[in-house]
């Protein structure tokens, strides 16, 4: 017969393994906070923005203009993350790193319907990111008129850092919420599991459920330090 657990059960299961489920919540909780706040290197990001305009030989914005450069704005993402532009930044820069490595902390976004590309950097240091964003903004518009024939991309924005710049890598309350959230998860799973495996009878109804029979009476516990034991032991050590 397939055995099944009331909702009463269950919540007498999670009050009876309480304050297991707390320990271990608190202890992932804790070990999240430790390593966001001293294992793992903040890393900061900062941005800076270029804009495909028209070429400057035009007079006059045309819609066929616009248009031309929001299609030409989805190669120019990738002409950005190309080791034709980041070889250049690495060598100028003098960086020990290789083209792969500064790709990956490079994101290139660009909103939708609009010639405003971004350009983020994200590194350990702040001040290292801004070098390196706003050196890509210029190799890339001084290269691109070599490359697409075009002089159509200005700089909108300079990257820059403030002195009060937080940073995006690691979440401190993020991580920590979710390490709560598991360690609530995996301490509500080993109750539930500790109880499964616990075979012990305990109670008389216990023995009900485990033996299929009922139950034809119950010797109850008795106290025998209580204040009429102490003094008839006191009565027979001063009879002998």
């Amino acid at each position: 017969m397939e055995e099944t657990i009331s909702l009463k059960e269950i919540f007498a299961i999670l009050r009876k393994r309480l304050s297991l489920i707390v320990i271990i919540a608190f202890l992932t909780t804790t070990i999240a906070a430790v390593v966001s706040y001293f294992v793992i290197t903040p890393v900061y990001q900062v941005s800076t923005q270029i804009l495909v305009n028209r070429s400057q030989t035009d007079e006059a914005i045309n819609y066929s203009d616009v248009q031309t450069n929001l299609q030409l704005i989805n190669t120019y993402n990738v002409i950005i993350t190309s080791p034709r532009i980041l070889d250049i930044v690495i060598d100028d820069l003098n960086l020990d790193m290789t083209t792969s490595q500064l790709k990956n902390k490079l994101t290139v976004q660009s909103e939708k319907n609009s010639q405003v590309v971004n350009i983020s950097v994200q590194d350990p240091e702040p001040q290292k990111a801004v070098l390196i964003a706003n050196k890509i903004a210029d190799v890339f518009q001084r290269e691109v008129v070599s490359l697409m024939k075009v002089d159509n991309v200005s700089i909108l924005a300079k990257a820059s850092a403030s002195d009060n710049i937080s940073p995006v890598k690691p979440k401190p309350t993020l991580n920590m919420a979710i390490a709560l959230v598991v360690g609530l998860m995996v301490g509500v799973g080993l109750a539930f599991l500790l109880e499964y495996l616990d075979n012990t009878i305990k109670t008389e109804q216990d023995i009900e459920k485990i033996l299929n029979l009922p139950v034809l009476g119950v010797i109850n516990q008795f106290e025998l330090e209580g204040p009429n034991f102490s003094s008839s032991r006191a009565a027979n050590r001063g009879g002998r």
